[in-house]
């Protein structure tokens, strides 16, 4: 595993930093290594390439619930068995923690086969859900659905957390074990250092949602061969004080319905902390299948507070938090081949979310102990032919397989796809009021997506735009402003990491065709088609410095056109408790 350069030289990279150009014509707007090759590139010439390299016996790439797990779980393994193990975790934000965001409404299972002693531990799950609201919304009105024990949706004993501050604790917990916790750090003097390798025996890859080294070894070792391409949604969320007295702790919302249509999978939460303050998080899902380019996920998030069942809620308080991330929605029937030789696939990365649950903390967190004790026997077997030679562990997916995670997911593997038909939204619900809450999911078929969400939207001029109402500042606001609230910062010397394949294609086709729905996916205002200077077209401009890493352009780009890098170690958003 290969780090990024650490600090960038302002001579090597002073035309790496321009955004303002064109896609039809010179200077290109990607400039970066992984599409322009080093060698043939001048601005390289001179420049001592070399890497430090360093030995462990596991490498975990990834500092979230599934990479944390593991690393605590091998920690733990080697203490019962006396055992000398090496465990290295690389973590691209700041701090462990910062890029994390999640609702979130934490099922405990996995936590509690981890550290049954949680509570005695400090765990910062301060919020036992105490109501749980279920609704469909029309315009002016909620429709209230009961939610009947064994329903996905149900709550009864979890914890409304701010999985960012739950991550933060995990960290301590393994480094209190001796796991050597590597999170980026902020470039101190300008001077370019090539980055560091670290080798070992196992790497472990928990990157999260669409990650960016996992999109390579899908390719690599053709990871994707037996499975369904994964599918989507675009996560936003908030964070508000509010009124004391409209403040409810414990309380769970969920609906679904207004304001998007019958055929947009999406819906919304709103979960009222107990953290000394009233505070409430509350967010907007989209699913990345939608067809229409002129859609907006912030501005039907936006939109959405000023339904009259949740703006009361908010009225006098104050936004203080934003963000966004992608997060996987194929279930079962996109998880990948999970092996390789040397690594393992793990948590959010491959995609184990339950998506009629909106949860998948937990799942994440038991693959990353299931993988921590596949590899430990293999990692600590006397006789390897080398320190760090390449490991296979297909037991992981073994394990994997007879756990209930397996069983979890395969329960609701119908439920996202059951929305592909003509009632959309009612006809899912009515599918897995049936087929879920009477059978738990046992029929003998198992239904496919629509396939990659990439391909999904349909060309503008079939579509209809979208009218959405102007924020107000009180209840909705701009997308800057928001923007302002996620701590986003990327240092201006180094190489974009938004980079494009082809620098003509955004105004020749998705442009062209699509009326560049990339200016409205995009939950940070990175892409802005603008006038060219000679005012004889358009041209695209990638605010990079603003991207708060939620991987949704890679993903929704119709062109498949757009290729997210990782950034500079440190850099992207600084969530705090998200």
């Amino acid at each position: 595993i290969m780090f990024p350069a650490k600090h960038a030289a302002p001579q090597l990279y002073t035309t790496l930093h321009r955004r303002k150009c064109s896609s039809v014509s010179t200077p290109r707007i990607t400039t970066h290594y992984t599409i322009h090759s080093r060698d043939k590139d001048s601005r390289w010439e001179g420049i001592e390439m070399e890497r430090f390299a360093d030995e462990a016996d596991v490498v975990i790439v990834g500092g979230g619930p599934a990479g944390l797990s593991a690393a605590i779980r091998l920690k733990q393994l080697a203490n019962e068995h006396e055992k000398e193990l090496r465990v290295c975790l690389v973590e691209k934000a700041s701090q462990i923690g910062a890029h994390t965001l999640s609702g979130a409404c934490l099922e405990p299972t996995a936590l509690s086969e981890l550290f049954p002693d949680w509570k005695e531990r400090g765990a910062p799950m301060n919020t036992p859900v105490t109501e749980d609201v279920f609704s469909i919304l029309t315009e002016k009105h909620r429709i209230p659905v009961p939610i009947l024990p064994g329903l996905p949706m149900r709550n009864h004993g979890n914890y409304i957390v701010r999985l960012g501050n739950f991550v933060h604790w995990l960290g301590e917990q393994a480094e209190e074990l001796g796991v050597e916790l590597y999170p980026g750090y902020a470039a101190a003097e300008d001077v370019f250092e090539r980055g560091m390798e670290l080798h070992a025996k196992v790497t472990l890859f928990g990157e999260g949602c669409h990650g960016h080294l996992a999109k390579q070894l899908y390719k690599q070792f053709n990871l994707r061969e037996n499975c369904e391409p994964q599918t989507y949604a675009i996560g936003l969320k908030e964070v508000w004080v509010i009124d004391e007295k409209k403040w409810r702790p414990g309380r769970v919302e969920h609906s679904v319905g207004w304001p998007l249509n019958r055929n947009t999978y999406g819906g919304s939460f709103l979960y009222h902390l107990n953290e000394g303050e009233p505070l409430v998080a509350l967010g907007f899902v989209v699913g990345l299948d939608y067809t229409n380019p002129y859609l907006s996920p912030f501005r039907e998030f936006q939109r959405w507070k000023h339904h009259p069942s949740v703006a009361p809620t908010l009225e006098g308080g104050s936004r203080i938090a934003y963000g966004a991330r992608a997060l996987n929605e194929g279930g079962i029937q996109s998880i990948p081949k999970l092996t390789f030789p040397g690594g393992l696939l793990i948590g959010c990365s491959p995609g184990f979310m339950n998506v009629p649950k909106i949860k998948g903390t937990h799942t994440a967190m038991k693959s990353g102990m299931l993988a921590a004790e596949a590899i430990f026997p293999k990692v600590t077997a006397e006789g390897l032919d080398s320190e760090t030679t390449g490991l296979h562990v297909p037991e992981y997916a073994e394990a994997l397989k007879n756990s209930w995670v397996w069983k979890e997911l395969h329960s609701v593997r119908n439920i996202r796809p059951s929305f592909h038909n003509y009632f959309g939204l009612y006809g899912g619900m009515i599918y897995t009021g049936v087929f879920y809450w009477i059978f738990r999911g046992k029929e003998p078929w198992t239904l496919k997506h629509a396939g990659l969400d990439a391909n999904q939207l349909k060309p503008a001029k079939e579509c209809t735009p979208i009218e959405y109402p102007k924020p107000d500042g009180k209840i909705s606001f701009d997308l800057l402003s928001s923007v302002a609230l996620s701590g986003t910062n990327h240092e201006g010397d180094q190489p974009p990491h938004l980079t494009l394949k082809n620098d003509s294609v955004p105004v020749e086709r998705n442009l062209a065709i699509y009326d560049g729905p990339e200016q409205r996916f995009c939950p940070a205002g990175v892409y802005e088609y603008v006038p060219l200077e000679t005012g004889d077209g358009m041209r695209l401009q990638i605010n990079a410095q603003n991207c708060v890493h939620c991987k949704t352009c890679d993903i929704k780009d119709p062109s498949q056109n757009i290729n997210w890098v990782v950034p500079e170690g440190g850099g992207g958003p600084a969530y705090n408790g998200m």
